[in-house]
């Protein structure tokens, strides 16, 4: 009888242990299900969209000052105050939430990179390529998915409780961001 709740305890252990790391996989395929079904709340739990706007934002202005911290006010008053009139005359860039709309996200975890904010819909739902691990740590996991070119689209996930996980940071691949519309009113999450 000992042996058999030592078994139990030691296949339950290796199962916990494999759950504990597999959690950001099953997170990414989440996030593609929900955006496949249009599932906003339940895209809503998966994604941090305040903190992906964030990531986003730098990408597709292509400005690289927009991509440093901004300078403080104590250490450099006149390069903060540059700053502050550069950033109030700098034209609007592309809205970043022309990628956050569910049929953009379900091209975005296809490998469709910049060119997923030009989705409308879910169209094709053939065989997606799969991610992979480009960072794996106990409180942040990177996967990248390839597009046919071979740009990667990197997904950040961060850890918000022991098998929980949230997308909190997306890196676009290279080249110009393709001209979009703006997505209706209510389409993304605040």
């Amino acid at each position: 009888m000992k042996r058999l709740f030592g078994r139990l305890f030691l296949v339950a252990l290796i199962l916990a242990v494999i759950a504990f790391f597999a959690a950001p996989l099953v997170a990414f395929f989440a996030i593609r299900s929900a955006a496949e079904a249009s599932d906003v709340q339940g895209l809503t739990r998966l994604i941090d969209f305040t903190a992906v706007r964030q990531s986003l934002r730098p990408q597709l202005t292509e400005r690289r000052e927009a991509q440093t911290p901004p300078p403080s006010f104590l250490d450099d008053p006149i390069g903060a105050v540059r700053r502050q009139f550069e950033n109030a005359t700098a034209p609007a860039g592309p809205n970043p939430d022309a990628y956050l709309t569910p049929a953009a996200l379900s091209g975005l975890t296809r490998g469709e990179g910049r060119y997923a904010s030009a989705r409308t819909g879910v169209v094709d739902l053939e065989a997606a390529p799969w991610p992979r691990p480009v960072y794996w740590g106990l409180q942040r996991a990177r996967m990248a998915v390839s597009d046919d070119g071979g740009s990667d689209t990197v997904f950040t996930f961060e850890r918000r409780g022991p098998y929980e996980w949230k997308l909190v940071h997306i890196v676009l691949p290279d080249g110009a961001t393709p001209a979009v519309p703006a997505p209706a009113a209510g389409a993304v999450p605040k």
